[in-house]
Parts: structure tokens; C-alpha cells; sequence
């Protein structure tokens, strides 16, 4: 089983590994005999860390390279390592995948100890839960496949068997996990797929774990000779570990503890799919004498983007270790509130617009949102501006199998369906491919589809209230509007702007990070019900908020649709984070708390006078924008706002007439590159807000 260095490399200096390193990082490096547990918070060099203490326990002769086995959770990882692992002169250590190293093993034993050839390894359990669905008779659509498939592997890292499922499965607050089935119907289906694969020869990457814990458990002479491999295990991102993996883990080392583990309970998200954080909590418990260090040197972000991660978790059941910033100072994290989530999109956009017109990479940018049907906005608010985006972990809103066939079909339902206005055709047409008018009470891929769904309705609302209100048929008007933005964002783009879930976003990090839909409802989402649920959502915005290392955005949208009732609250998560002046929405309903101090946005220091707040910079400080044409632009949106009858913010913001203030722009695309300032309002208030500018007067139309 011993695999050969990739190449020749230089032996290490055991000296010059330990001088590279942090003292809590040389710590973890020269703890060369296990147990050790490391918990390393976000952006702190844990792989530095575990990598030299690999590397040093080779140079000075401790580890065999071919003895050490290093586990992470993704290939990226295993390849990040091993890649870091050669550059230090320690190339022959073994970096793997749980899934990789588990089959390897059995590749090798199970035709000796079997006399067979190993089972088939089946890339999808879809094709084989969809031959059990038809054994019980019962119809699956592909996202109730795809839920059943999530439930089956959750059920089997957890060491579920299908006839412990129903009880299991309430007791964990997991029953509806499937739409449309009782937990005694979902064992039912696991029995039949579990004798199916089993008929057909077949196992799953679940079965790669099992079958070996069983080979290690069953037969000593296979336990022995892993056990004379591997000698030294270290695992990474050990609060993702799942009952399976700590059983494997634990036949791997066989009674010995020289293993070291690393992670941060703070950056649990996986629990839904069987992650145990207590494995990494508890591991000093498990083994007596063991080494705990904590990093806590955060190299990545500036200390606004630390303070407000800290801030995040501070006095939660999910705190964890408290980050210390090492960068230089940065700036201030942004806060803002929008009237819908078309205008948080288009404020979004346009900040990103001006990062690029500064001189940002688009590649160092990223948008963050909890679920992927939020990506539809950004998608078309950027594509608006030209700039070019990558989605991460999903397909593009109009390439999605849902969003694809609900078009077509509308098509042609416009075209079949006189004497039926458009709202009816399509939810009609969406009722018939399952959508209602409330959303599934699960996760997975039925609430997803179900949220793509909700977007067209949602987009279907607002081109009646907006363009479609002046057409005398807006249904013709609606498709060409569906095939205009499905045309505009299959077109290729180069390297540009992320948009992530903060799941996919996990383990990345960027210059620029913008964390938005950050409203109750969504963050937490409405499914998560239980006090452990909703902190694993708390713990999911500590993710994106320490992506950043050096602008951070956190957003909110009152509405879903431009004119909506503005009902919704920022998310709790935000309570202890937002600044007074940010939060005059946060009236009856919401507990008290303790009010930070307003602050100037010219130089950060507290502000004291009323004047000061009020101008929101210190009496000292001059202003960054030409005051006397902010005051003639609050002149001109009093008077628009009036004549329109709404409220002068539904206008502008204050905010927004400070930047305009401050930039002075002279055409539509620098006033659309404002913050504040989307496609509908250019449109609406373009031309008078430039002859302000210009110095024409109240700007005012004849």
C-alpha cells in the first residue's frame, strides 16, 4: 500500500519551518506527538500550521513520511495539501479525501478477503432510488429524488439503518425531510434501494466508508496491516466529521491517540447533512492527555471585518475562539437597508461597478446569499451594468431544469391561453408543475425549485406594475421579457464577480464580499425551527462574513417586490452589529438592546453634538461631498416627493444624495454607478437629479 514521493525533495530545515511560523502556530508544529487538537478560527493558517508540523516531524525524523496519513473533507483540500506537503520536503505523506483513502484500502483487501470483484461504485443514488420508488409504487418527481438521496446519506453517515429511520428521524427534528412523504414511507424506500443496490452489485459513496469499517472490524489481518501503514493521522475540518467517518477513524487507529485534529466549532453549516461538532468539543474529553492550542491570529481579514465576526457569535451558544486582526485597518463595514430586493441588487451592482472603475479586480469580488434562488437578481442587475459573473455551486437562474421548462411552458400557455390575464396563466402554469402559493416547510431541493418558481411569479408581478401596465397585452410583452434576460445571461462571460451561497462559499475568501437577503425569513430561513438550527444559520453568516479581507457589505431588502408592504426585519444575527442610524426600522416587536454609538463617516471617531449626528460627521471634519448641492438635492426630492405623494426616502435616501453629492456626476452611467441609484430610478429620476447637478435650477420637468 505504500505510495512513492511524487518527487525528489529536499529535506526540510527543521529550524527554518518552526522560524516561519506564528508562537500558536510553532506550538501546534512542535506537538509532534499526538493527542492534539487545534482550534483554529477563520483565516488563522491552520493548513500552515498542520502542514509544518507535518513537514517538521519528518525533518527531525519522527514520522516516516509514508506512515503519515493526512484527512480533509474535499479534494481542493487533500490537493492543497499535498501540494504544500512537497514544497516542505515532506512529498511522500499521504493527503486524502475520508471517501479516497477509505476506498483505496478496500480496492486492495476486498478481492483477497472476498474472493469477488468490489461492488460497483454508483456515481448517483437517483437512478437507483427511482427503481425502489417504482418497487413501492410510489411516484418521485427529480427533486423529491434528489431530497430522498440527501436523507439517505444523512441517514447512512449517521449510522441510520432503514429500520431505525422513522424513530430517528423525529427525534432529530428531520420528518417532512422529503416533501410529499411520512418518515415511515422514506424507510420504506431506503429498505428497497439498499436491496436493490445490494441485487445489482452496486454501492455508494457511503458504502465505500461502511464497507471498509467493516473490513477493519471484521478481519484482523486487514486492521493490522492499515494499523503497521499508518502510524500518524492528522484530519482537517474536524467539526464536519460524521458518525461514520469517527467510527472509520477510530478503526484506523486502532486504541493508539497519535492523531492531531483540526477545526473551528464556529464554521460547523453541515450538521443537516450529519456533521458532529462534538467529535472536535469533545475530543480533550475522549483523550486524556491532550494537547489543545488555539489559533487565533486572523491573517486574512482587516480588523472591521474581525470585529464584526467576533460581534457575530459574542455571548451565542456558537462562540467560539475570539479572532484577533493582524492587518492593517480598513474600511468601515456597510450596513444598508433597502425598499425591495430589486434595489438591493441594484445598489449592489453598482458599488461593485465602482470597486472595478477604482481599480478592483471583479475576480476579488463576491456576492453571498443564503439560498440559490437569490442569484436572479444580482444576475440581471450585473449583466445590466456589463459585468461579468460566475455562479458557484449552481446553475444560472434561466439554466436551471425548473426556470427552463416553466418558460416554455408559459410560451406556450400565452400563446393557447385568450381570455386569461397573465397572473392567471402563470400560476396556472406553475400550479401545474407544483408550485403553491406557500412554500414547503423542507430544505432541499423541492424549496429550491419551489423558490425558482416563486421568482417567475414575483417577476411576472413586477412587469405588470411597471412596463407591462402600459401594454395592452402584457403577455406577449412578459415572454419576450423572459427570453431578454435568459439570452443576456447565457451569454459567456470571462472571469468575473462570484455569486456563492454561503455554503459554496466556504473555504474561500475574497478582497470584497457583499452578504446580502439578510432579513428574517431567510437568514435564519423559516425552516429552522429549533434553537440548534438557528444558530447553525448564525454560525452560516460568520462564513461569509469572514470571506472578506478587506470591504465587507451586509444588506437587507424591506420588500420582496419594488412597491411591496415593507414588513420585513433585518436579521436577528444583526441585532448586536447595526449602528443606531441603521436600524430605524427595528420598532415595535423587536427586544432591546444596547445602542451602538453613531459614528463619523469621514473618520470613524464617535459622534457627540446633535449637529454631529444629524451632518453624521464631526464638527471638525470636513465633508467628502459639496454640501450645498446636497442641500439643493433634498430641496428637489421634497418637491418630487410631494408632487409624487410618497415619502421623500422612496425617492433617495440621504445616503444616496451625499454620494451623488459627492461624485457630482454628469451622465447616466456615473449616476447609475451610485449606490442607491438602479435602472427603474435612473429612469424615473435621471434627467432632473443631472440638471441639479448641472446647477439648472430645482431640476424640476416642465
Amino acid at each position: 500500500m505504500t505510495t512513492p514521493a511524487a518527487g525528489p525533495t529536499a529535506p526540510p530545515d527543521a529550524r527554518a519551518l518552526l522560524d516561519a511560523l506564528d508562537p500558536e502556530q510553532r506550538q501546534v508544529a512542535e506537538a509532534l506527538r499526538g493527542p492534539v487538537r487545534v482550534l483554529a478560527g477563520a483565516g488563522t493558517g491552520k493548513t500552515r500550521a498542520i502542514t509544518h508540523r507535518i513537514a517538521h516531524g519528518v525533518a527531525t525524523g519522527t514520522y516516516a513520511p509514508t506512515e503519515v496519513l493526512a484527512v480533509t473533507f474535499t479534494t481542493r483540500a487533500a490537493g492543497e495539501m499535498r501540494q504544500r506537503l512537497r514544497g516542505l520536503g515532506a512529498g511522500g505523506v499521504q493527503a486524502r479525501t475520508f471517501h479516497s483513502a477509505a476506498l483505496r484500502q478496500l480496492r486492495y483487501f476486498w478481492p483477497s478477503v472476498h474472493g469477488t470483484e468490489l461492488p460497483r461504485l454508483t456515481e448517483s443514488k437517483i437512478p437507483l432510488l427511482a427503481g425502489a420508488a417504482r418497487a413501492q409504487r410510489t411516484r418521485l418527481d427529480q427533486a423529491q429524488l434528489r431530497d430522498l438521496a440527501a436523507e439517505v446519506e444523512w441517514a447512512k453517515v449517521s449510522n441510520v439503518a432503514p429500520e431505525e429511520y422513522a424513530r430517528v428521524a423525529a427525534r432529530r427534528h428531520r420528518s417532512g425531510s422529503v416533501n410529499g412523504l411520512d418518515d415511515e414511507h422514506v424507510a420504506r424506500l431506503f429498505d428497497s434501494y439498499e436491496n436493490l443496490k445490494r441485487d445489482e452489485s452496486r454501492m455508494d459513496m457511503e458504502d465505500v466508508l461502511l464497507l471498509t469499517a467493516g473490513l477493519l472490524a471484521e478481519e484482523e489481518r486487514v486492521a493490522a496491516a492499515v494499523r503497521r501503514q499508518y502510524k500518524w493521522f492528522v484530519v482537517d475540518e474536524f467539526q464536519d466529521v460524521s458518525p461514520l467517518q469517527s467510527a472509520l477513524l477510530e478503526l484506523w487507529l486502532g486504541g493508539r491517540d497519535e492523531i492531531c485534529v483540526v477545526g473551528d466549532p464556529a464554521q460547523t453549516i453541515y450538521s443537516f447533512a450529519g456533521a458532529d461538532a462534538s467529535y472536535l468539543r469533545d475530543f480533550a474529553r475522549k483523550y486524556s492527555g491532550t494537547t489543545s492550542v488555539e489559533l487565533v491570529r486572523n491573517y486574512r481579514s482587516t480588523p472591521q471585518v474581525v470585529t464584526t465576526a467576533n460581534g457575530l457569535l459574542e455571548g451565542t451558544p456558537s462562540a467560539g475562539v475570539s479572532l484577533r486582526a493582524v492587518r492593517e485597518s480598513g474600511p468601515a463595514v456597510r450596513f444598508s437597508s433597502h425598499p425591495d430586493e430589486v434595489e438591493e441588487a441594484e445598489a449592489t451592482a453598482a458599488r461593485i461597478l465602482a470597486l472595478r472603475d477604482q481599480g478592483h479586480a471583479l475576480s476579488e469580488v463576491a456576492v453571498l446569499f443564503r439560498i440559490n434562488a437569490q442569484s436572479e437578481a444580482f444576475e440581471e442587475a450585473l449583466a445590466a451594468r456589463g459585468l461579468p459573473y460566475v455562479i458557484r455551486g449552481a446553475a444560472r437562474f434561466f439554466d436551471r431544469p425548473e426556470v427552463r421548462e416553466a418558460v416554455t411552458r408559459i410560451r406556450g400557455a400565452v400563446r393557447g391561453g385568450e381570455g386569461e390575464d397573465l397572473m392567471e396563466i402563470v400560476r396556472s402554469t406553475l400550479a401545474g408543475m407544483g408550485w403553491t402559493s406557500r412554500p414547503p416547510e423542507t430544505r432541499g431541493q423541492t424549496r429550491d425549485r419551489w423558490e425558482s418558481w416563486q421568482a417567475l411569479v414575483d417577476q411576472a408581478e413586477e412587469y405588470l406594475s411597471g412596463e407591462g401596465a402600459q401594454l395592452e397585452d402584457p403577455r406577449s410583452g412578459f415572454v419576450a421579457e423572459l427570453d431578454r434576460r435568459a439570452a443576456e445571461q447565457h451569454a459567456p462571460v470571462a472571469e468575473g464577480v462570484t455569486l456563492a451561497t454561503f455554503h459554496a462559499a466556504k473555504g474561500l475568501e475574497w478582497d470584497a464580499v457583499f452578504c446580502c437577503g439578510l432579513h428574517d425569513g431567510t437568514l435564519p430561513i423559516t425552516y429552522a425551527t429549533t434553537a440548534q438550527a438557528i444558530e447553525e444559520e448564525r454560525r452560516l453568516l460568520y462564513v461569509g462574513v469572514t470571506r472578506a479581507r478587506r470591504d465587507l457589505h451586509l444588506s437587507w431588502a424591506l420588500a420582496r417586490n419594488p412597491g411591496g408592504r415593507a414588513s420585513r426585519k433585518p436579521s436577528r444575527f444583526l441585532d448586536s452589529l447595526l449602528p443606531a442610524d441603521a436600524r430605524p426600522e427595528l420598532g415595535g416587536g423587536r427586544r432591546n438592546r444596547q445602542h451602538k454609538a453613531l459614528t463619523c463617516r469621514e473618520c470613524g471617531r464617535p459622534l457627540g453634538t446633535a449637529r454631529e449626528k444629524k451632518q453624521a460627521r464631526c464638527a471638525d471634519c470636513p465633508a467628502s461631498y459639496d454640501e450645498a448641492l446636497f442641500e439643493r438635492l433634498r430641496a428637489w426630492r421634497k418637491q418630487r416627493a410631494d408632487a409624487d405623494s410618497v415619502p421623500a426616502f422612496v425617492v433617495f435616501t440621504d445616503a444616496t444624495l451625499q454620494l451623488v453629492a459627492e461624485v457630482a456626476p454628469t451622465t447616466d452611467q456615473a449616476l447609475l454607478a451610485i449606490s442607491g441609484v438602479g435602472r427603474s430610478k435612473l429612469e424615473k429620476y435621471g434627467d432632473e437629479v443631472l440638471a441639479v447637478v448641472g446647477g439648472c435650477g430645482s431640476g424640476e420637468k416642465e
